[in-house]
């Protein structure tokens, strides 16, 4: 086997660089008389391929490859069976191989090394292993000894290691020729040819013993030399460190020297800024002479004087809000200059702020006999009275303002707010005076504008609303005035916060200045206790700015929101739907201001919040008024009040809500309003003693499904379908129950035929029935002659006619539903009579036309 394995390295592997790793002798299972080689190779050079060969002797004794297969091309091993002693096996590649081993061993051995490789190499797809035993693949150290007693080791770790026989070079094998020929006995004794190279070894080491012994002289020469060389080394290495320690000293000293002259270079630095910083104080403090004049003895009632005045002011803001470092601001020097410059602004404040209280004084004195005056002064438009008087004489002194007296100018603010406040009361009393003159006009017995009408409730009798005159045009009367009021506060409140804005400077904050300065003013360190300034962000500027303007503007003008409430509550107690108005006007004024954060916006919000709640109080209480209605149950019912009522409410609610912005609120009270109207009109009905609960239900029901196609409110459009549902159900109930059956008898009788076909008797043969016989049925017929008939409809129709009311107008509706019923029913008993009594010629007294007939008759009739 050694020989064979020899012979493939040799001739068949060692040519293409491969190794043999594994080989089993094998014919095909179908031909056993063509044997061939299996063999596992693997190549030299890396990267390492694995293949499977085929390999057959040529008819020249020849050993080549037939075909080969690469590991990966392998799909699946199978052994055929777990046992050890079958030679059947098969290779799946591009098709199935079936092999037959010669020898089970080396079966075993090929199969054992084709699993190793499989499990060594990273295949795409490991082949699958079958039907062979478990310890060929548990991965441990597998011995099989083949027919020529070699041992192969397997081993899971070192699968380069399986191979057994290991080819010589050519030069190895030169040189065991050439060894072999030297000896004679190397061929025929073995034995005797190892005992020689064993010699041969042993006198090679002795020789090499000697050669290391007899340099031992020449070894400790070396090393003498080796010592010499290292004391050199270290007197090298002392004269290094000292030359270092010198240049340490130098380095240390130039140090020193660079040092002191920083030292000095910071110093005249110092100096000179600490120079600058005095020339720049002892410049900014200095306050020329004819300002300290002009700001202790100002003159501000002259033209030349207040500019004088302006300047000194100016002069005197700009040494004060000069900024100084603060280490400066503690010079005594500095103290005492800051002290003069209090003083001088202390003076030059109470000027001012004399000066304005007389012309408060003064202007308050104009306003207030212009006030008790009209002829003075017309009370029409509190814009024109303040831009004639006030401001104009203000506007001058707005450069003071926000230097000398922001605080000290509230203290004087109380005669600005009482102004105002003058002239507020004033619109109102115009219009208070207006109302008053056209009632003394109208006459003293209306109560009021329009007379009252808090009564005018849904659920409450037309009869009862207490109208002395005409309520739409008073209700037209009430917007205007209301619009009047809020477009004449409008332009003011805005124009007059902007007057405020400008003059108290309200939209100036404190300046954030750097933590490194102040000013002789106290703006700076010394005013935020030396804290670090945080720069606001704007939106935080912007409402702290928003909320001293709405402050000051509550302050100036805070009877506007009362008086306001006051004039529409007082509006509302003569009639509840003016706050209907009320609501509409100012949801247009709030929606469309320029700035929502207003203060006069606010103040409308907050007037729209209370008018809001007056509407749904309003609206509650038409609620309660459908549910609490009370009717006279002794008397014919007709239209229920608030039925009645809906109308001329819808189409008030609707002039007053057109294209408004709060159609949204009316709108979800009408589907309230109406829902409760269909829960209480069943009520009604069911109670009333006087009117049958269907015709209760049918007149209301058709009155309100014609008044809602009427309004076409969308949002009422499934009221509207259900009323219409609702006005059918009724009327059908009341054509039933009162209109029944005329021929009663007749329909008994068929009835009874109708038993009988249910039975199992055939209509053909009902005839012959004692109880339904032709005689029976005659006799039945004659009972209802055409003038009884005709009698008994006249009849029902005043029946009908004094059940319904009058202004509906629903007599002929339900008389036509009525004959309609009559006539279904005739056309059922004739029907029955062609059916079960054919060819009898058996009919009733009259016919259809007839009835059609009697129907016109009586309806004409009255």
């Amino acid at each position: 086997m050694a020989a064979i394995r020899h012979a493939l390295q040799h001739e068949v592997f060692q040519p293409i660089d491969e190794r043999l790793l594994a080989f089993v002798h094998v014919s095909k299972a179908l031909k056993k008389k063509k044997t061939s080689f299996l063999c596992i190779s693997v190549t030299k050079e890396t990267p390492l391929v694995v293949n499977i060969h085929q390999v057959k002797k040529s008819d020249k004794n020849v050993l080549k490859k037939k075909r080969s297969w690469p590991l990966g091309s392998l799909k699946i091993v199978d052994g055929k069976t777990a046992s050890a002693d079958t030679q059947e096996f098969d290779l799946y590649f591009d098709k199935v191989y079936k092999w037959h081993a010669s020898n089970t061993q080396e079966r075993q051995s090929f199969l054992i090394v084709l699993w190793k490789q499989c499990s060594n190499y990273s295949l795409k797809e490991r082949p699958e292993f079958k039907n062979l035993p478990k310890d060929w693949m548990s991965g441990e150290a597998v011995s099989i000894q083949a027919k020529n007693n070699t041992a192969i080791t397997l081993d899971s770790s070192e699968p380069a290691d399986l191979e057994e026989y290991q080819a010589l070079t050519e030069k190895e094998e030169l040189d065991l020729e050439q060894l072999m020929n030297q000896c004679n006995t190397a061929v025929s004794n073995a034995e005797a040819f190892i005992e020689t190279l064993t010699n041969d070894l042993s006198i090679l080491d002795g020789e090499n013993v000697q050669s290391v012994l007899a340099s031992e002289q020449q070894v400790t020469q070396l090393m003498s030399q080796l010592e010499v060389a290292m004391s050199e080394v270290e007197k090298v290495e002392a004269q290094l460190n000292s030359y270092e320690d010198v240049l340490c000293h130098v380095r240390n000293t130039m140090e020193k020297m660079e040092e002191k002259n920083m030292l000095i270079e910071v110093a005249n630095r110092n100096n000179q800024k600490l120079l600058a910083e005095l020339e720049k104080v002892v410049y900014r403090l200095e306050l020329p002479s004819k300002y300290q004049v002009a700001l202790v003895d100002a003159d501000l009632t002259s033209a030349q004087g207040l500019q004088q005045a302006i300047e000194a002011g100016k002069a005197l803001q700009a040494v004060m809000n000069a900024e100084i470092h603060p280490d400066l601001v503690r010079l005594a020097a500095v103290q005492e200059q800051k002290k003069r410059f209090d003083k001088w602004k202390s003076k030059f404040s109470n000027i001012i702020s004399r000066h304005l209280n007389n012309l408060f004084i003064h202007l308050l004195q104009t306003v207030v006999i212009s006030h008790h005056h009209p002829s003075h002064y017309p009370r029409t438009s509190l814009e024109l009275m303040w831009a004639s008087t006030g401001k104009h004489f203000i506007f001058p002194f707005l450069e003071f303002i926000n230097t000398w007296i922001r605080l000290r100018i509230y203290m004087e603010y109380r005669l600005y707010n009482f102004l105002l406040n003058i002239c507020i009361y004033a619109i109102f009393e115009d219009l208070s005076a207006k109302k008053q003159q056209k009632e003394q006009k109208g006459g003293s017995g209306g109560g009021g504008v329009g007379g009252s009408s808090g009564g005018q409730l849904l659920g409450v009798d037309r009869e009862q609303w207490v109208t002395d005159s005409d309520p739409a045009a008073e209700r037209v009367r009430f917007d205007q005035m209301l619009e009047r009021v809020l477009a004449q506060l409008e332009p003011v409140c805005l124009s007059e916060q902007n007057f405020c804005v400008a003059f108290f400077q309200l939209d100036v904050l404190s300046p954030t200045t750097k933590n490194t300065q102040t000013t002789l003013d106290g703006i700076g360190l010394d005013n935020r206790l030396e804290s670090e300034p945080v720069a606001l962000p704007q939106k935080r500027i912007e409402k702290q700015v928003n909320e001293e303007v709405r402050r000051m503007m509550g302050d100036i003008f805070g009877c506007i929101e009362p008086e306001l409430v006051n004039f529409i509550n007082h509006h509302e107690r003569i009639d509840s739907i003016y706050c209907m108005h009320a609501l509409v006007r100012l949801s247009q004024h709030v929606m469309s201001a320029q700035d929502a954060g207003s203060f006069l916006s606010k103040t409308f919000g907050s007037v729209l919040v209370q008018v809001k709640r007056s509407y749904d109080r309003y609206m509650q209480a038409q609620l309660k008024s459908i549910q609490d209605i009370r009717v006279n149950k002794k008397s014919k019912c007709g239209i229920l009040p608030f039925v009645a009522n809906f109308e001329e409410f819808a189409r008030t609610s609707e002039l007053i809500f057109n294209n408004s912005e709060r159609r949204t609120d009316l709108d979800k009270w009408y589907v309230r309003l109406v829902g409760a109207m269909f829960e209480v009109i069943p009520l009604i009905a069911a109670e009333h003693q006087k009117t049958p609960q269907e015709v209760v239900k049918m007149e209301n029901f058709h009155h309100l499904f014609a008044l809602l196609s009427q309004l076409k409110i969308s949002v009422l459009d499934a009221q509207r379908k259900e009323a219409k549902q609702k006005y059918n159900d009724a009327l059908k109930a009341y054509v039933t129950r009162y209109f029944g059956r005329p021929l009663e008898k007749l329909n008994q009788f068929f009835e009874g035929v109708q038993a009988k076909v249910s039975q199992g008797v055939k209509e053909s043969e009902i005839s012959y029935q004692m109880a339904f016989s032709k005689q029976e049925l005659r006799k039945v017929i004659r009972e209802y002659p055409g003038r009884e008939v005709k009698k008994g409809l006249y009849d029902l129709y005043r029946k009908v006619n004094k059940h319904l009311c009058e202004e509906e107008n629903l007599l002929q509706v339900v008389w036509r539903a009525m004959q309609e019923e009559f006539i279904q029913q005739y056309k059922y008993i004739e029907e029955l009579i062609q059916r079960c009594y054919p060819g009898s010629m058996i009919t009733l007294d009259f016919s259809i036309e007839d009835i059609l007939q009697f129907f016109s008759e009586i309806a004409r009739s009255h």
